[in-house]
Formats: C-alpha cells, sequence, structure tokens
C-alpha cells in the first residue's frame, strides 16, 4: 500500500499549525499551506511558531499549479470557507482524501459539493487547548483526532492510510465506528463550552471550578441531546460526562476558539453554534431558548 507522501493543509489558525508543525517534523511527508494576498505573505515570512519552535513551512499559492496533495486537512473558521474551498482546486487529484477538522456540522458537505463526497472523510478534533496569537501557537494537550468514513466497523484503505501518516507523525487519533455520533458530540461540546466561555470571558479552569459555570454549559448541550434524538443520532447524558474527563484535563488558563476570536475582535462562529441549534429548533419543533438568548447576547458583544 502506498503511503501518504504530501499532505496540503488549509487555514493555518491554531489547529492549522499543530497539524503544520506536526508532518512538518515527519520523514517522508512534504508539508504545504495554502494561503494568499496577506496571510500568503505573512506566512512566508514569518512562518509558524509552535510551542516556542520556528517552522518555515512551505507556502503554496492557490494559482500554483503543483502535484496534488495525498491529503488534504481543511482547519478554517465556517464563515471563511464559501470563499476559500475554491483555493484547494489545483490540489485535489484522483486519490487525494480531504477531512475538515473544522467546527460545526456543515463543512464536509460544503467542500463535498465542490470536490465530490467521495473525497471526503469526516473528522473532529477534541481535547487540544491550542492558543494563537499571530503566528505563534502554543498548546500544552494535543488532543484526540477522530477520523473515518460514516461507518468504520471495517476499515477502508483511504482510513488506514491515513492511520499510517498520523501514526508517523504521533498524532493521537481513534477511527470510532460511527462518526456521524462523533461530529454530533464534538457540536455538543462547542455549543456549550464554546458560547458559555465567549459569553463569561471564561477560560477552562472556571469550568473546572465553577457549578454555576457548569450549569450554563449544561443547558447548552442539553438542548443539543434532545435535537440529536430528533435528528436520528444516540447523543445521551454520558456523553456530557466523557467530556467533562477531557475538559478537566486542560490547561486552566487555555481558551476556547470562540473566547479566542472574542478576546481578539474577530468575528465569531456563533451562526454553527447557536444559530445551527436554533434552525434545527425550528426545523423539528423543539424550543431552544437557550442556545437563542446565548447567540443574542453573542452578536451583541460582536457588533
Amino acid at each position: 500500500m502506498e503511503k501518504i507522501k504530501r499532505v496540503a493543509i488549509l487555514g493555518a489558525g491554531a489547529m492549522g499549525a499543530y497539524f503544520a508543525a506536526a508532518f512538518f517534523d515527519t520523514d517522508g511527508i512534504d508539508i504545504t499551506v495554502v494561503a494568499r494576498d496577506q496571510r500568503y505573505e505573512t506566512l512566508q515570512r514569518q512562518g509558524l511558531v509552535v510551542n516556542g519552535k520556528p517552522y518555515a513551512v512551505p507556502v503554496s499559492h492557490p494559482d500554483e499549479v503543483q502535484p496534488p496533495a495525498d491529503l488534504i486537512i481543511v482547519a478554517l473558521k465556517h464563515h471563511h470557507l464559501p470563499e476559500a474551498v475554491g483555493d484547494l482546486k489545483n490540489l485535489v487529484g484522483d486519490g487525494t482524501a480531504i477531512i475538515s477538522v473544522m467546527n460545526g456540522l456543515d463543512s464536509e458537505a460544503v467542500i463535498g459539493e465542490v470536490y465530490g463526497k467521495d473525497k471526503l472523510l469526516y473528522a473532529v478534533s477534541v481535547g487540544i487547548d491550542a492558543v494563537r496569537h499571530g503566528n505563534q501557537v502554543v498548546f500544552s494537550k494535543p488532543g484526540v483526532h477522530y477520523f473515518g468514513e460514516q461507518r468504520n466497523e471495517q476499515l477502508s484503505p483511504r482510513v488506514r492510510l491515513i492511520q499510517e501518516a498520523f501514526d508517523r507523525a504521533g498524532i493521537a487519533y481513534e477511527t470510532p465506528a460511527d462518526m456521524i455520533r462523533i461530529l454530533w458530540w464534538k457540536f455538543m461540546i462547542n455549543v456549550g463550552m464554546n458560547q458559555s466561555s465567549a459569553v463569561m470571558r471564561a477560560p477552562y479552569g472556571v469550568f473546572q471550578s465553577s457549578p454555576q459555570a457548569q450549569a450554563v454549559m449544561r443547558a447548552l448541550m442539553d438542548e443539543v441531546i434532545i435535537l440529536a434524538k430528533a435528528a436520528g443520532v444516540n447523543l445521551v447524558d454520558q456523553d456530557v460526562n466523557d467530556w467533562n474527563a477531557v475538559l478537566n484535563s486542560l490547561a486552566p488558563a487555555g481558551k476556547t476558539s470562540m473566547l479566542q476570536d472574542m478576546e481578539a475582535g474577530r468575528k465569531t462562529e456563533v451562526e454553527i453554534f447557536g444559530g445551527k441549534v436554533a434552525a434545527l429548533g425550528r426545523q423539528y419543533g423543539i424550543p431552544t431558548p437557550v442556545n437563542q438568548t446565548l447567540m443574542n447576547i453573542i452578536q451583541v458583544l460582536e457588533s
């Protein structure tokens, strides 16, 4: 079986930088980060710094003609995806596999519309506490990265290829039998953790110690669990307990991506968290007052 030799990453934020550094340090893998305009020039000039180590990661402009990638990892904010998805056109070949570690439930559909659903695998990252300042990313916990086909009772050849590449790069991963359930589990985490942390300006340590903060997070998550059942996805109370175990392992000073966006004055991803919950609530006729309220507050803070 051929090994993965060329990896491209679209999005050089905290998640993209983590994967770029891991593959940059891996023998037998060529890595490139895809960027344009000011981001392209900044990455070429400054590179990335991950946990204090500088990385002169090669940068590819979307208009360059180049060999297709064996694996593409998409690590964008959701509001950048519609405009940026076309930037992969020169990197997608017949044998290219694409995984999205973006938040939310919809990025695979957007990418699949452009390049074909047959190229997509499902993926989420849980428990990485990366914080980005400019081109510098710091993390103490690399997390676990879940990926696979929708169903993985038997592993497909491309899943095995990516597993082998992750093994070489030292990236912790799991391939669960039901990836759709894991996508919803991560969605539940983001909805509860990101939104409540953004409103309270609270790092992980607050949620590790404050029953009141935990109660807000849990109320947001409970609405997702109810919606999941309506969508035929088996989320249960134990899934919240599983997240709490991860939460308690994170650096107390670590911050969610939404809190980092709020503090930096960047647009948040509230539309794919509270906004998506509210939309699903309307679709299934299920009230979602907690998410609707938090979304309203975050949109006021954004403006």
